[in-house]
């Protein structure tokens, strides 16, 4: 009896493991990761599990705010979004990526200028690939579709930053031009 009992834990034990969803990942840079991390995050409990801001796209090992910011590592300022596909879909969290950039401005995002600031959707597979194709506004795409690489999670100051500094994130945007440019490519504020 007692090895029936063990035999049906493990069973069920393994059947749980298997009802577990896998997670999956998306990296976006999108300018200022402060900016970008509010919309993830309002996803979270619908799918999205977690959403950090880090540095990825670039070949330099563990690069700091410092060193990226100041260019020459080849990482952007990115987000890596973790979440369950079988309760949001990639697509979804590509036009939320979007609707939170401006797609036509090649030389960074809004007041940020320079490669570290640009935007790209970071690709693991074919099928991203493909979503990237289908969603991308029409007209003349800056942004890169890159083969995903390392994401370095970026200092932990800079994790929520919107939540630990409110007036100097809101200060920051507001100067920077962000929402009043995206109302001028989407006709809508952002998320």
């Amino acid at each position: 009896m007692k090895t029936l009992n063990t035999f049906i834990l493990v069973m069920v034990i393994s059947f749980s493991f298997l009802s577990v969803s896998k997670a999956d990942t998306a990296i976006f840079a999108g300018g200022c990761f402060w900016c970008m991390q509010p919309p993830f995050d309002a996803l979270i409990g619908k799918g999205v599990n977690t959403v950090k801001v880090g540095y990825s796209g670039g070949s330099k090992e563990n690069p700091t705010y410092e060193e990226t910011s100041a260019g020459g590592t080849g990482h952007r300022e990115s987000i890596e979004v973790n979440y369950n596909p079988k309760k949001i879909s990639y697509s979804q969290l590509i036009k939320i990526f979007w609707e939170n950039i401006d797609p036509f401005d090649e030389h960074g995002q809004f007041c940020d200028k320079g490669e570290q600031y640009t935007s790209a959707v970071f690709y693991n597979n074919e099928q991203e690939k493909l979503e990237f194709e289908k969603t991308k506004p029409n007209g003349l795409v800056a942004t890169l579709l890159l083969p995903a690489k390392k994401f370095y999670p970026a200092e932990e100051y800079h994790q929520s930053y919107y939540t630990k500094n409110p007036i100097r994130y809101k200060f920051y945007r507001f100067n920077c031009g962000r929402d009043k440019r995206l109302k001028e490519v989407w006709g809508h504020s952002p998320h």
